[in-house]
């Protein structure tokens, strides 16, 4: 079960979708990892969604990957005695730590983190934006601040502080425990939110400790100016452009996913774009023009993954939200100007040896008889290595690792399957050759690109390129 495009879909399992009926169509339709989202349902949810997933990809014989996404910090007001107040421009209270209900003239903030990080004159976001303030007179205990914009406020909204670093780890108790959960269910991935600075990051990596890999989500400010430190913690990257949406200006959003992604492909680090890809599918059975071109453009742009949130997790039409996700990057792949913009950009090279052989590759793979590429990897190294150079052929990662085979889903070009071990040069060539041909990836008599390594199984050891063909008739003993 191939796909016909290079790009991956991720896609949030919910009600709409956990059963494992869904899910196994849903894995059908495109979709290569499922998103568990640990803001909402119960540890027994994810479990059962977790399963069905397994059950799916059983069924399918294709490996599918699970990603778990950590809620993180949610700052909020407190509550109001009337649960909701009208604000106006020029309107002026005071934010505090006293947990009486709040009015038109103050109303508790119960972060003194938060206080602790403000400064006369920064700007706070409420609500998602929706109401603007700006800070005058403060102390760690209570700050006061005068409206820009907006109408209303109402208990519990959501505090954002663009201007600022809020010394608050990025792992709540919550998320500690959902964390433990997730990796004793067996999770291929987890996502940290509010991410703001790389020693976030290293928190994270070192409470998974390799039973997972770790993925940032960017969704603050802070995080895009301390961007390549973050990366040298990932395993992969999420543009989360929802939070990231509030907290910057509109027109730098797009911005910040072009340097996200071209910050991400520089280190071969599988970048995810999300939120609101085909949000007006929750309710239609259609998308706009506008997150036709949304989903387009990411592709465009060489993302290795696309991520579907509320349409599939709780929407009215998860299935044609994949389908038409789906067609959409098989449509931007058959563009005659894919392939140039897909060539446009190359990584240096950080490892001569490995990095050398993985372009040398690429480049021998552009004639026109090869089918495929064929890459042996053990912890997926060397087959994130080959896809970073964005080839045009499909590339076929045989692993002996299933959690390999699994991480591997999210990564642009690959089609990771479970394989032995070789113990020599003659397997290498005949289990490359035999699995091109009986995973449809090359016909007889087309060219097969082999990448390898000696000693086999010793991680990052990619030494070894070969030119096989497929036999002409029958298959190689």
């Amino acid at each position: 079960m191939n796909r016909a495009r290079r790009a991956r879909i991720v896609a949030t399992l919910g009600p709409a979708s956990r059963s494992p009926a869904m899910v196994k169509a849903l894995a059908q339709a495109g979709v290569d990892v499922f998103r568990l989202n640990f803001s909402h349902g119960s540890h027994d949810d994810h479990a059962a969604a977790l399963k069905a997933v397994r059950g799916a990809e059983a069924a399918l014989r294709r490996p599918l990957g699970v990603l778990a996404d950590l809620q993180g910090p949610k700052l909020r007001l407190g509550r109001f005695a009337d649960f909701e107040i009208s604000v106006k421009p020029g309107h002026r209270m005071r934010f505090d730590l006293d947990p009486a209900l709040g009015d038109e003239t103050r109303v508790q903030m119960p972060h003194p983190e938060i206080f602790r990080a403000l400064r006369t004159g920064m700007l706070l976001l409420l609500d998602d934006g929706r109401v603007r303030l700006r800070v005058g007179e403060r102390t760690d205990k209570w700050a006061d601040v005068t409206v820009e914009s907006g109408s209303k406020l109402s208990d519990r909204k959501g505090v954002a502080v663009p201007e600022a670093v809020i010394p608050v780890s990025a792992l709540t108790p919550k998320d500690r425990e959902d964390l433990a959960f997730a990796l004793r269910i067996g999770v291929d991935w987890v996502a940290l939110s509010f991410v703001q600075k790389a020693e976030d990051m290293a928190e994270l990596k070192r409470l998974v400790a390799g039973r997972a890999a770790c993925l940032a989500k960017i969704e603050k400010p802070a995080a895009l100016t301390d961007l390549e430190s973050i990366l040298d913690y990932c395993d992969g990257v999420m543009v989360a452009r929802g939070d990231l949406g509030v907290e910057l200006d509109p027109e730098d959003v797009p911005v910040a996913q072009k340097q996200i992604i071209r910050a991400a492909r520089q280190r071969g680090v599988p970048v995810i774009v999300a939120t609101q890809m085909l949000e007006s599918m929750t309710d239609a059975p259609a998308p706009t023009r506008a997150e036709a071109s949304d989903v387009a453009n990411a592709v465009y742009e060489g993302a290795d993954a696309l991520m579907l949130s509320a349409e599939t997790a709780s929407g009215n039409y998860p299935m044609e939200a994949v389908a038409i996700m789906n067609r959409i990057m098989e449509r931007v792949e058959r563009d005659p100007l894919w392939p140039s913009l897909m060539d446009a950009e190359h990584a240096g090279m950080d490892d001569f040896d490995a990095d050398a052989l993985v372009a040398a590759a690429r480049k021998a793979a552009e004639a026109q008889s090869t089918a495929c590429i064929v890459v042996f990897t053990t912890l997926g190294g060397t087959a994130r290595r080959m896809a970073r150079e964005r080839p045009l052929q499909p590339i076929l990662a045989l692993t002996p690792n299933p959690d390999t085979a699994r991480r591997l889903a999210l990564v642009w070009g690959l089609e990771p399957r479970l394989g032995r071990e070789p113990a020599s040069l003659e397997d290498v060539t005949e289990d490359a050759v035999n699995s091109a041909m009986d995973y449809g990836l090359a016909e007889p008599g087309q060219r097969i690109l082999i990448l390898a390594g000696t000693p086999f199984g010793a991680p990052g050891a990619a030494n070894l390129l070969r030119l096989a063909h497929a036999p002409a008739k029958g298959r190689r003993k």
